[in-house]
């Protein structure tokens, strides 16, 4: 094909391009700020692309059309963006969130309420689905996809619907029900109702003309689950006791859902069963998936992400496969991500990640054979993005660990000082790509190891089980090893490493340093927990008293005894090394209060430490302001008790 041919040609441009290299490291701010590019979509047609970034010093969303032609401007701010959709080529929708204080009665004092917010282009100013709609409050919960239907567009949003008391309007239940929204009169309709019963929350999914094609009943007292199709007629039915359990999409043919179930063995799976009824079939029962690819139009599934160190977007239709293998091998050395693509599927975003890139957006033309760059995430050169691979190790008991191993540019690799950096979850994992954070600690001339320690997501049912009744046991061990491995083969200096992280993975930073001890010179534990019994009594009280949530906590973490064996502010007084304590005031994941609590048992043993509080930041970090600061404050702490080698000289 003519497409492989240009693609051919691409490649070693690309090679050239990668292959530039500065002399002087970037500053922290490069790092430490929101992504000069943080997201992208494609309109159906492919003639209009949304791009949320830095533009001319703010914060924007641009709208151009297919000969970067500026459309739409308009300035977002600190909002917390976390994703875009194109609802046909006039209408763009923004998925925010925000942090809300709640009054008496609730059982926590904040949430994260998410809203919608339309932009029709030249049509009038945004506009915020149920904004005005007095019969729903607490924004949206759910975004369930847009559809096209007699010439106009309908969104399908969850919505708590209040009841009518007289004159007044008051909240009856905090079950979500589905509506379906005029995207241009922005009147709503009822589709589905919430379940009848005060345990059991609803699910849906929507056909590809608006109509519901099937829900999802899951009853938490027990864990008993039902599917049912739009006729509501059940077609399956099972028992999660963990609560794993979730409608996905619609299948790969019409008349047919998906949904995922996980075993007592801790293998999850994705079935495909028909809407009329009948036996559930294991989708792709050979292939380690981290998501389905689904048509905006046809609502179906058409594809998947295949996982691994390096995940790969694969399709079941042969043309879709062909152009997206072409689309890998312009790249050659990356990991590339499919972003979005048109209708037609002859024009995609891609993102390419991996050595010498700082996360790069590309629009591929299938049609012309051309690829153009609409830019980075991190205005970063290639020769500063620090190389980075995956490792093996065995932990102690002879487990396999891979781990990806950041190196700080132009340093080689001998006797380097080096951050451990445990990714958060613990149900999650890291790949080698790029990683600001461990990107601006090589910079400055460190190592960083992101071990996938047991417990990890990914990895296969036995490696996740694994990690059960772990923590601060062989999960921490098993981050341990990995640096006793890089010393045995002499990449770092045993003797300079510090260990760093966020959530799950500030827990492990502060469990370095007190359920262990002579590992680390210094720990930075960023919305970490510290007490792991109170923080499970706050999880089962916010959730109030789910058994789901109490059956998964205790399955995962163990006992109320194992909770205070494990938790590093009962052992404050065995912590050999300085802490560094950052949390935001509005995480609703973490309490604030589990920093506060670690830093008062730290002062009250007298063991050196640092308390810095993140205002108005949530759990992700989601503000540029606050998430530079944080790492500063970070950087210059480790610098401080685990200082670099000096920097080499630049050549002339």
């Amino acid at each position: 094909m003519i497409v492989f041919s240009w693609f051919a040609r691409f490649a070693a441009a690309f090679v050239m391009l990668l292959s530039v290299a500065v002399a002087a490291a970037p500053p922290i701010d490069v790092y430490g700020k929101l992504p000069t590019l943080e997201m992208t979509a494609m309109s159906p047609s492919g003639d209009r692309i949304a791009l949320i970034g830095m533009f001319q010093g703010k914060r924007q969303l641009l709208v151009t059309d297919g000969n970067r032609k500026l459309l739409t401007a308009v300035e977002v701010g600190d909002y917390k963006l976390r994703a875009i959709h194109w609802a046909g080529d006039e209408t763009l929708l923004m998925h925010a969130t925000s942090t809300y204080a709640l009054g008496f009665g609730f059982t926590t004092d904040k949430t994260e309420l998410s809203s919608m917010v339309v932009v029709n282009l030249g049509k009038g100013a945004p506009w915020t689905i149920f904004q005005k709609d007095d019969r729903i409050t607490g924004g949206i919960r759910g975004y369930f996809g847009a559809i096209e239907r007699d010439g106009r567009w309908y969104g399908y949003f969850g919505g708590i619907t209040l009841q009518r008391t007289g004159y007044d309007f008051t909240l009856g239940s905090t079950k979500a029900e589905l509506y379906e929204v005029d995207l241009e009169t922005r009147k709503s309709r009822l589709i589905s109702n919430r379940s009848p019963s005060v345990s059991t929350w609803r699910d849906w999914v929507v056909n590809a003309d608006g109509s519901l094609a099937a829900y999802l009943d899951f009853e938490e007292t027990k864990g008993d689950w039902t599917l049912y199709n739009g006729q509501r007629r059940s077609i399956a039915t099972g028992r999660s006791p963990l609560g794993d359990i979730s409608l996905l999409s619609l299948g790969r043919t019409p008349g047919t859902v998906l949904y995922f179930d996980r075993d007592a063995e801790g293998r999850g799976t994705v079935f495909e069963i028909p809407l009329a009824g009948g036996a559930a079939v294991e989708l792709l029962p050979d292939e380690a998936t981290d998501r389905l690819l689904t048509d905006d139009k046809s609502r179906l599934t058409i594809g998947y992400t295949r996982d691994g160190d390096v995940q790969e977007d694969h399709f079941f239709d042969e043309r879709h496969e062909k152009r997206m293998a072409g689309a890998r091998r312009a790249f050659p050395g990356a990991t590339v991500r499919l972003i979005d693509a048109n209708a037609a599927f002859d024009r995609m975003i891609v993102r390419t990640d991996g050595p010498g890139d700082p996360q790069s957006y590309w629009v591929v033309d299938i049609k012309t054979g051309r690829a153009d760059p609409l830019g980075s995430s991190y205005a970063i050169n290639p020769g500063d993005v620090g190389p980075m691979r995956m490792i093996r190790y065995k932990a102690a008991d002879g487990l396999e660990i891979g781990a990806v191993l950041t190196l700080p540019p132009g340093r080689g690799e001998k006797n380097l000082p080096l951050i451990v950096l445990p990714h958060g979850g613990p149900a999650a994992r890291d790949y080698p790509v790029f990683d600001w954070w461990a990107q601006a600690y090589a910079s400055r001339g460190y190592a960083v190891l992101q071990p996938n320690f047991r417990g990890s997501e990914g990895l296969g049912p036995a490696f996740r089980l694994a990690g059960y009744g772990e923590w601060g046991r062989k999960m921490q061990s098993d981050i341990s090893d990995g640096v006793a491995d890089l010393a045995r083969q002499g990449i770092i200096d045993p003797k300079r490493v510090c260990i760093v992280g966020a959530s799950y993975g500030g827990y492990a930073a502060l469990a370095g340093v007190t359920l262990q001890q002579g590992l680390y010179r210094c720990a930075v534990s960023v919305a970490g927990v510290a007490d792991v019994s109170r923080m499970i009594s706050t999880d089962i009280r916010e959730s109030g008293q789910s058994r789901t949530v109490i059956r998964s906590l205790r399955t995962e973490i163990g006992s109320g005894r194992d909770m205070k064996l494990v938790s590093p502010a009962n052992f404050a007084e065995r912590a050999d090394a300085p802490i560094m304590l950052i949390h935001g005031v509005d995480d609703i994941v973490v309490p604030f209060d589990q920093s506060r609590q670690m830093a008062s048992a730290l002062s009250r043993a007298g063991k050196p430490h640092e308390f810095i509080r993140l205002e108005g930041e949530d759990h992700w970090l989601s503000k540029g302001e606050t998430r530079l600061a944080m790492l500063k404050a970070s950087i210059a702490f480790v610098e401080k008790h685990n200082p670099p080698d000096p920097a080499p000289a630049a050549k002339p």
